[in-house]
């Protein structure tokens, strides 16, 4: 629990909450009450999950009345020139486990305000509770929107926000003729109408985006109701009829009992135990229901994302199979085989329609480490046989050719792109620019695509298949790496091209030539790696996307698009990446006792990230790259958590990893 004693209004704006539904709809704003994002809002429904994601509504305006001091605003809202109400200086704690929880204090009166979302549904539930020894009455006013998360809202009279009673305390609104049908209840109190605008609110990230920043809200009128010591009232909105009908109280324990199974049993007693349940508990946000598939899959980042192929590849070894969730494991990997074509997987869904697009060359090579690691963990052979004729048309193609001039070159290394084509994790583009074009031969492509080959021949030994094996070829991959990857500074050139071009910048992609399964160098070169990336790359959030040193070095990512994209991967600092530096330092030192500590006492700054800064119980996308401090980017990183949740799970098993990692490496 976070405790407050004066709070401000720029200080809790930076601290955000959300909450989520498993459809990708959720619930989110700032700590200060205000909403500082296009983004926030009280109920973001998913209408085609978990896509096309919806503001419904806004907030909740809420007034406490009190005999001696009269009507006290809790919340708070940023107009042109002032901030109106100033609820925030009232705000005493927030915690986030089970659900969120603000507790307030007004001259001797004690309010609590629970949100939270019923599982696989698109409804939101607000609790306030009397939690003092005074009665008191409040004034619950909701601000409603129609439009997709990405836009922002005006007064129009299209939106004529038709009402209709079904009884005294609940109502169906129609946004505008045709709109969906969002139902509202409270389970006590009276509502009186007051038809109007609030205009013109405010919101600093987008401002500080270079984006448009005001936006207008519509409210019917306001919910009046007396609390008196330890009681209750609840406001639902929700897009399904029948949860209008249903005890919220019940709804609340049942949402409260989910969360709180979703620890990990047997953890040992460690100081990474409570981190890693609480990342358990913040893992189950991404993962959704996929319309489309009937399957689930993982967002890869709140508020904007859907779901990323590489993204969720990447996320998932942490957020599902280090967690033990094997159907889970299966019904994600299988969403993405279902969209299989041409041996790739899909880099990203897109919000409208279901068209997905190809525009990638590692998330499929991923695939592969995610089944090595989903073996590991479940010893399950025949899930493995059912899928093989799909990792060997994978292979085929990738040797043969594919999308994106994507193909393997005499010397076996797999080459990709040209043109405005961004295939690898660095893709920032803005229209024709390519920011970091890494046409060629990327470091870590060929890395996982070693691996690829690795894991590949090793599920043929163990299935005793006849299908072709890779084994000359993978042999040939690990022995042309060395040649044109090692530096003679002892790092790994970022992309080659044999024979015609060598980028021989320090960036992070090296550190899975030893982080992954099959790692392609010895110890000897990979302490000096190692030691390269602590230098130039290793921050106390996540490891810079490029040296300082480097003439295109970005220290800060900030303003417009332009400059946000062409800072990007340009020395902005990736937490996700983190997990990567941990794995190849542990395996490195055989994840013998010192370096769990070294490991543990380095993610301190990133723990006290999860628990007091940025999204609360959430870790951020990207840090500056120059000093970095306060998150950036999506307030709640699919990868960022899975990756901790990686190392912290492998930290935590009883036989060291290490053990495991030397057979496979005198196998290959």
């Amino acid at each position: 629990m976070l405790k407050f004693t004066s709070p401000t209004f720029e200080d809790l704006s930076r601290k955000e909450w959300l909450v989520t539904n498993g459809l990708g709809g959720y619930a989110s704003s700032s700590l200060s009450g205000a909403n500082t994002r296009r983004y926030h809002g009280l109920l973001v429904a998913s209408l085609n999950p978990p896509t096309d994601r919806t503001v419904m509504v806004s907030k909740i305006e809420e007034t406490l009345l009190s005999n001696q001091y009269g009507a006290i605003g809790l919340g708070a809202n940023l107009y042109p020139g002032i901030i109106h109400p100033k609820g925030f200086q009232y705000l005493t704690g927030f915690g986030r486990q089970p659900l969120p929880l603000f507790q307030y204090e007004v001259n001797g009166h004690r309010i609590g305000k629970r949100v939270f979302m019923p599982h696989g549904s698109n409804t939101t539930i607000v609790e306030y509770e009397n939690t003092g020894n005074q009665p008191f009455s409040l004034q619950l006013t909701p601000l409603f929107l129609h439009r997709g998360y990405h836009s922002l809202f005006s007064e129009n009279d299209y939106f004529n926000y038709w009402i209709e009673w079904k009884n005294e305390k609940s109502a169906v609104v129609y946004a505008h003729y045709g709109a969906p049908a969002l139902y509202f209840s409270f389970s006590k109190g009276v509502f009186k109408t007051q038809r109007t605008w609030y205009k013109n609110a405010e919101y600093l990230k987008e401002e500080y985006r270079g984006l448009d920043y005001r936006e207008d809200s519509f409210s019917l009128g306001t919910v009046e109701v007396e609390l008196l010591p330890g009681e209750r009232v609840y406001l639902s909105f929700t897009l399904e009829e029948g949860m209008c009908q249903t005890d919220p109280g019940i709804l609340k324990q049942m949402e409260i009992k989910r969360l709180e199974g979703l620890k990990p049993a047997g953890v040992h007693r460690s100081a990474g135990a409570a981190f890693l349940a609480d990342l358990a508990i913040a893992a189950d946000q991404f993962i959704v229901k996929r319309q489309s598939s009937g399957g689930e899959t993982v967002i890869a980042g709140y508020h904007w994302f859907a779901d990323w192929g590489r993204d969720t590849m990447i996320a998932m070894r942490g957020l599902v199979i280090a967690l033990g969730k094997k159907d889970l494991a299966e019904s994600i990997i299988n969403t993405f085989l279902q969209y299989l074509d041409g041996g790739m997987l899909p880099n990203r869904f897109p919000d409208k329609g279901e068209q997905p697009e190809y525009n990638t060359i590692d998330a499929t090579l991923w695939l592969f480490v995610v089944l090595h690691e989903y073996f590991e963990k479940f010893q399950d052979l025949d899930f493995i046989r059912n899928i093989l004729p799909q990792l060997t048309a994978i292979l085929e193609a990738h040797i043969k050719g594919t999308r994106y001039n994507i193909h393997t070159l005499k010397e076996g290394l797999l080459f990709g792109g040209g043109g405005i084509s961004q295939l690898t994790w660095m893709d920032a583009r803005v229209g024709d620019y390519v920011v970091t074009p890494r046409h060629g031969c990327p470091v870590e492509i060929n890395a996982l695509w070693y691996n690829a080959l690795m894991i590949y021949n090793r599920f043929l030994d163990l299935l005793d298949s006849d299908e072709a094996c890779f084994e000359e070829l993978a042999i040939q991959v690990k022995n042309n790496f060395k040649k044109y990857f090692l530096h003679e500074n002892g790092h790994l050139n970022d992309v080659v091209i044999p024979g015609e071009y060598i980028d021989n910048s320090i960036r992070p992609n090296q550190i899975y030539a030893l982080s992954l399964p099959y790692p392609l160098l010895g110890k000897k070169e990979g302490c000096v790696i190692l030691k390269i990336i602590k230098e130039k790359l290793l921050t106390p959030f996540g490891l810079r996307s490029l040296d300082p040193a480097h003439p295109d070095f970005v220290a800060k990512y900030a303003g417009d698009q332009w400059h946000r994209d062409t800072a990007y991967h340009q020395g902005t600092v990736w937490p996700f990446l983190l997990g990567e530096y941990f794995l190849a330092y542990l395996k490195q030192n055989d994840f013998s006792k010192k370096v769990k500590a070294d490991v543990s006492k380095m993610m301190e700054p990133i723990r006290r990230h999860f628990y007091e800064e940025g999204c609360i119980h959430g870790i951020a996308e990207i840090f500056d790259g120059g000093e970095p401090s306060e998150g950036r980017g999506c307030v709640q990183q699919a990868w960022s958590v899975g990756m901790l949740l990686k190392v912290l799970t492998a930290m935590e098993m009883e036989k060291p990893l290490g053990k495991s990692n030397k057979k496979q490496l005198e196998m290959a």
